[in-house]
């Protein structure tokens, strides 16, 4: 029986694929055929050589590097995944955020999408094809004021950038989609848990549970698995797909509350 999704053919670069559910969604697009690209500011040792290229994302040159290696070795491409954000800002709510959080969150999780479509969708556009998948978060809908309004903040602009450049592309067939996961239990997120465990004197799956009461609950019970997101987002990418461009697809385990 033919596998339900394909990507045979298809040259794709995804940002920030050495870790979490941006490794596996690399993984995934591989088996399913796709030729892809992906990056990260160092190579880890696990990581071929072969398809991957160092950069850094929160500088203009760092995406004009990526861009050029997309030409150089996939001669254009297909699909565009920004898996690439973060937070580092401090705790301590609106007042411990400087000019220089601000601006290193925006840097992380809005200006490497826009540099990167800017310098790839003219070739997607001129070839008449292509996907462009920017992933979001849950905390555009429900920032948490401890300490990541910037980042939730940056990924509202981020949403809302991919929808205005949906509108705009889509006719030439180019089509935008946003993935908005919640939490997603990645190595990062784990140790977390288990410093949350020390701290207040529990196991790790206690620790867990401490992550989901910040955010108000999983009605799932448990976070998602990169392996989940990874196929959320190959899913928009194949020609299943084809007819879905401008939305975004919230993958929480039901974490956000309202409708």
């Amino acid at each position: 029986m033919a596998p339900i999704l394909d990507l045979r053919g298809k040259r794709a670069l995804v940002t920030s694929g050495t870790r979490g559910a941006g490794a596996a969604t690399v993984r995934l697009f591989r088996d399913l055929g796709a030729d892809v690209l992906t990056t990260a500011r160092s190579r880890p040792d696990d990581v071929p050589e072969r398809g991957f290229v160092a950069a850094d994302l929160t500088t203009a040159e760092g995406c004009a590097a990526v861009a050029t290696a997309v030409r150089d070795r996939l001669g254009g491409v297909d699909v565009v995944v920004h898996m690439l954000g973060g937070s580092s800002a401090p705790a301590g709510g609106f007042a411990a955020l400087t000019d220089e959080e601000w601006r290193r969150e925006i840097d992380l999780n809005l200006f490497p999408a826009v540099r990167l479509d800017r310098a790839l969708l003219p070739g997607m556009i001129g070839q008449g094809r292509g996907v462009v998948v920017h992933v979001t978060s849950i905390q555009r809908l429900m920032p948490l004021p401890e300490a990541t309004i910037a980042y939730a903040a940056a990924k509202a602009a981020l949403s809302a950038y991919g929808k205005a450049l949906s509108k705009e592309v889509s006719p030439k067939g180019v089509r935008v989609v946003r993935v908005a996961p919640g939490w997603i239990e990645t190595e990062a997120s784990v140790k977390l848990a288990e410093r949350l465990a020390v701290e207040a004197g529990t196991d790790v799956e206690g620790g867990k549970r401490i992550i989901m009461a910040s955010l108000g609950g999983i009605p799932l019970g448990r976070p998602s698995k990169p392996e989940e997101v990874a196929n959320l987002i190959a899913f928009l990418a194949s020609d299943l797909a084809a007819s879905i461009t401008g939305t975004e697809h919230v993958i929480d385990g039901g974490t956000v509350p309202t409708v």
